[in-house]
């Protein structure tokens, strides 16, 4: 038999901040809030998953993931009980001395070292293996947390589906997708919400893809998957997960659809009030 459930990640992804708007760098050590355009983009990806059922809510712990968090969480119509775990392990990649600072001095920092500028690290900061290693870490963690608050005894694999802030796919691995919040979802019984930031989600939709070897939707392009996500995108992954001598440990992992933000369209964005 399979346990199954479903991750939710919105990186930055989380809702927009002035910081965003002003272009300049958060990180881990500027821990703003949501701007006013960001509490609508949340209100509307909280009315898009309202009816979806979350068996689990893991978040990062700054204050514009909680929030996002929280207001998606306010809307769901099924998930009242559930209790939101925040955990620093989804932070955002800290930028050291460039937090706070304009994303274009990153940029001139990273050309000045004859680098990428997502390659780069600057002084104080955190390299993409180090958030990698922080990423892995939390996925074992998050297996664990399913396992031992859904009772797998018995069965002998567990399918955990992940979404996270991305871009929408057209098309699922059995064919063309209808748009809908719970496209992806039909036998998964357990779903997880994950909120998280835009450079750290990049890693973990890198590590599913490139480390875990992850099956991509029909005609979705690789391009398309590493995209920078959106402020509330979505993306849904749905991983296999097996017991294993060390703990439980994933054996498979699919795309559902990536970077979707649907729930951004005006159509939904004019029904928010405040």
């Amino acid at each position: 038999m399979l346990f199954r459930c479903c991750m939710y990640n919105i990186f930055d992804q989380i809702g927009e901040t002035q910081y965003n708007k002003e272009k300049l760098l958060q990180g881990q050590g500027v821990d703003t809030s949501l701007s006013e355009p960001g509490l609508q983009q949340a209100e509307a990806a909280g009315l898009y998953l309202r009816e979806l059922r979350f068996s689990n809510v893991f978040v990062s712990n700054l204050q514009r993931a909680r929030q996002t968090a929280e207001i998606i969480m306010r809307n769901n119509v099924h998930s009242s009980g559930v209790e939101m775990v925040f955990d620093p392990l989804l932070r955002e990649r800290g930028f050291g001395i460039a937090e706070g600072q304009p994303k274009e001095d990153l940029k001139n920092m990273a050309n000045a070292a004859g680098q990428s500028c997502r390659d780069y690290t600057p002084p104080g900061g955190e390299t993409l293996e180090q958030v990698r290693l922080r990423c892995k870490k939390f996925l074992k963690s998050l297996y664990q947390r399913m396992v031992d608050d859904h009772s797998c005894s018995g069965q002998s694999s567990a399918a955990v589906g992940t979404e996270a802030g991305a871009g929408a796919a057209e098309s699922g691995t059995d064919g063309p997708l209808a748009g809908l919040p719970d496209d992806g979802m039909e036998g998964v019984p357990l779903h997880a919400l994950v909120v998280s930031h835009g450079a750290y989600i990049r890693v973990a939709v890198r590590h599913f893809v490139e480390d875990l070897q992850c099956s991509l939707p029909q005609d979705l392009k690789m391009s398309k998957v590493l995209s920078a996500c959106p402020n509330t995108g979505i993306s849904r992954f749905v991983l296999t997960v097996s017991p294993s001598e060390s703990g439980p440990a994933l054996s498979a992992v699919r795309c559902v659809f990536t970077n979707r933000k649907d729930h951004l369209t005006s159509r939904n964005i004019c029904y928010i009030t405040h």
